[in-house]
C-alpha cells in the first residue's frame, strides 16, 4: 500500500492517510478482506503520529468502508450490493454541495465540473 504524505499540504495527514487508504481501494489495491496494517507499523512506515493513523482508521470505520476488529485489525469491508443508503448518499452530497457551490461561483458551467469530476476519477483509478 503506497500513501504519500505531503506534511506541507493544508490538507490535515490523517485525512492524507484517509484518502490514501480509499485511493487504494478505488485502484484495486485493496479489496476486501484485507487487513490494514497496525495502526502503530503504519505510522511508524509513514513517520507520522500513532494517534493520526488512528483518527483515519476511525474516520474510515464510520464510513464503513473498514471494520475495526479486536486484536485482529482493520479489514477492508464489501462494498455494499445493490443501492447505497440514502443516509449516505446525502451525507455525500452535503460534502460535495460546497465545492460544486464554489465552482459555479467562479464560473465554470455545469460541463466543466462534469469533465473535472471525470477526469479526477481516471487519475485516481490510474487510467
Amino acid at each position: 500500500m503506497f500513501i504519500q504524505i505531503e506534511p506541507q499540504s493544508d490538507i490535515p495527514i490523517y485525512t492524507q492517510v484517509k484518502n490514501g487508504i480509499m485511493e487504494g481501494i478505488v485502484r484495486g489495491e485493496l479489496v476486501a478482506g484485507d487487513i490494514l496494517p497496525s495502526v502503530r507499523s503504519l505510522a511508524g512506515d509513514l513517520g507520522v503520529n500513532m494517534h493520526t493513523v488512528n483518527k483515519s482508521y476511525h474516520e474510515l470505520e464510520s464510513k464503513g468502508v473498514i471494520r475495526i476488529v479486536p486484536k485482529s485489525g482493520a479489514v477492508i469491508c464489501t462494498p455494499s450490493a445493490g443501492e447505497i443508503p440514502p443516509s449516505r448518499l446525502e451525507q455525500i452530497s452535503e460534502e460535495l454541495r460546497p465545492i460544486v457551490v464554489e465552482s459555479l461561483v467562479i464560473g465554470m458551467s455545469e460541463k466543466e465540473i462534469q469533465e473535472l469530476v471525470a477526469s479526477i476519477i481516471l487519475k485516481v483509478k490510474g487510467e
